[in-house]
């Protein structure tokens, strides 16, 4: 049986990532070593599974019939797995997470960090990164990520399994010495007549949005000669003195209790967001992902409040 089974998973993420190389990175291996890999499943089997050249690979008739029937067999052995997992309390194995950047270093990563040190059987690795993984093809087993309404049920198209860990509240925010010298705004349209300090990326600024009435949130964002694409860059420019700023409240929380932030129009409605978790179905849920997630729920602040 183990000589049925060898090099499977390393055939699997060959085809998955679209290379060798692709495939040695998911897996920690050398691209030597899947090459090796396949080529003596190949020989095991005595015939060819991929078409190889030095620019792509793509699958022999052969190997799309093997790899349909290597892919349900693997996905048998994960739930079984998880199966015999479930009647224990010790989470053992990799755990691989892909989080935003700021949110994952300030609020995500200390969590799994307090659940890896609970179980000493769980590897945990942590990606940093703000662009949108694809959880199959990056070899992740839990992404996390932060929406709006706007973007609806994450895993609906993707054939991920979700659940909403929290909620976020975006608040304005100021420091005394800017409110001293500019005044202080108490509606919407009194930010058209203060600095800001804004977050933008690729030349774009994120307009400041509040939903009122019910209604589609309503963009009110001060005229800004700071443009940061890092939140806690703009949190220290804003604590600096040198605009308006606006930010979720779990970034500004402590700055806020210190008194060198000073939550703003607390009469209007502030823009609600929820943290996400995402991973690929599967029928039975591993232990450490299960145990990950309800740490997640149960650790990560409310947000909403200051």
């Amino acid at each position: 049986m183990g000589e049925v089974l060898a090099g499977i998973d390393v055939f699997v993420a060959a085809v998955e990532t679209g290379s060798f190389s692709a495939a040695a990175d998911r897996l920690g291996l050398t691209r030597s070593a899947v090459a090796k890999t396949v080529a003596r499943l190949e020989a095991r089997l005595g015939v060819a599974l991929l078409h190889r050249t030095t620019r792509s690979q793509a699958l022999t008739d052969d190997g799309q019939l093997y790899y349909e029937r290597c892919t349900r067999a693997l996905e048998e052995l994960r739930a079984g797995r998880a199966f015999l997992e479930s009647g224990r309390r010790e989470a053992v194995g990799r755990l691989r997470v892909a989080v935003p950047i700021l949110f994952g270093r300030r609020v995500v990563a200390p969590v799994l960090a307090g659940l890896a040190a609970r179980h000493p059987g769980l590897e945990l690795d942590i990606a940093f990164s703000d662009r949108l993984v694809d959880l199959a093809e990056d070899g992740f087993h839990l992404a996390i990520r932060n929406a709006g309404a706007a973007d609806g049920h994450l895993g609906a198209v993707a054939g991920l399994m979700t659940r909403t860990l929290g909620l976020q509240r975006m608040t304005v925010c100021a420091a005394p010495a800017y409110l001293a010298a500019h005044g202080t705004p108490m509606s919407l349209a009194d930010l058209a007549r203060h600095h800001g300090v804004t977050y933008a990326r690729d030349g774009r600024v994120k307009a400041w949005e509040f939903p009122l009435d019910g209604a589609a949130p309503q963009a009110a964002t001060p005229p800004s000669r700071l443009h940061f694409d890092d939140l806690e860059a703009i949190a220290d420019a804003a604590e600096a003195g040198h605009g308006l700023a606006w930010l979720p409240c779990w970034l500004i929380r402590e700055r806020v209790r210190a008194g060198t932030l000073v939550p703003l129009l607390a009469g209007v409605p502030r823009l609600v967001f929820a943290t996400h978790a995402l991973w690929p179905a599967s029928p039975q849920m591993p232990l450490k992902l299960r145990l990950a997630l309800d740490a997640l729920a149960e650790g990560l602040p409310g947000g909403t409040e200051l």
